[in-house]
């Protein structure tokens, strides 16, 4: 309930109007980023303006300074926040493999498929001349490697997979090999399908590897056990 005005009507709860508020913001940051990360692909950091972006969003540009301060801090936020939606999809599309080899193949496929690496190469890029913007590039990157040793520690356990990395190390593997070669890869001009074709050959042995039966006893085995035998017994090597 609301205080009482003097005319005896009930006053907004101010709680209620500090929610209102806040949504009110989430959503309208939400819209620039959308708006922003669309322009940014399109037309690059230089190519696109405050005005250009704050008109995609029916916007202020005002509203684009008071939320995000500059251009470059809204280019390196939408770059973050397209890499993690493109894990979360990465995670999503490999969710019913039954192989390492199709859980390899469904992270390769789904990651080269769009242009969400190259833009990410691009904020990283910038955060080397502005570090004020560095930390949000580093906040990414240890949410992308924590969430993806997370979904690949799910896999192995529910599979019983046995492998050569740690999951967190598994993950940190995969994204330093996909970031540089889908950065080679356009820069050498290839299209997505030779750049997935690329990015398994260069992870080797997993994305040939096989399944072994969550009910054999295995275990997951790690670099460093000397016991391990070759990927083709089972064992995947992200």
């Amino acid at each position: 309930m609301g205080s009482e005005t003097a005319s005896g009507m009930s006053a907004p709860d101010p709680k209620h109007a500090v929610r209102a508020t806040r949504s009110a913001g989430r959503k309208m940051r939400s819209l620039l980023l959308d708006a922003a990360s669309r322009l940014f692909k399109e037309r690059g950091l230089s190519g696109t303006s405050i005005t250009d972006i704050a008109a995609a969003a029916d916007a202020f540009p005002s509203q684009i300074t008071y939320y995000f301060r500059t251009k470059e801090a809204l280019f390196v936020e939408c770059a973050c926040r397209d890499l993690l939606y493109l894990a979360r999809a990465t995670e999503q599309a490999a969710l019913n493999a039954h192989t390492p080899r199709d859980y390899t193949h469904a992270l390769a496929e789904t990651v080269t498929a769009t242009d969400t690496v190259a833009f990410f190469a691009e904020a990283l890029t910038l955060t080397r001349r502005r570090q004020d913007l560095a930390p949000l590039v580093e906040r990414t990157i240890e949410r992308l490697h924590g969430e993806g040793a997370r979904a690949y520690a799910s896999q192995v356990a529910r599979h019983g997979w046995r492998s050569l990395r740690a999951p967190d190390e598994s993950s940190r593997r995969f994204w330093a090999v996909a970031i540089g070669v889908i950065l080679e890869g356009y820069a050498m001009g290839r299209g997505s399908e030779e750049m997935c074709r690329e990015l398994l050959r260069a992870l080797g042995e997993q994305a040939t590897s096989t399944s072994t039966s969550a009910n054999d006893g295995t275990r997951l085995r790690l670099v460093g056990d000397h016991s391990t035998s070759s990927s083709t017994d089972g064992e995947t090597s992200t």
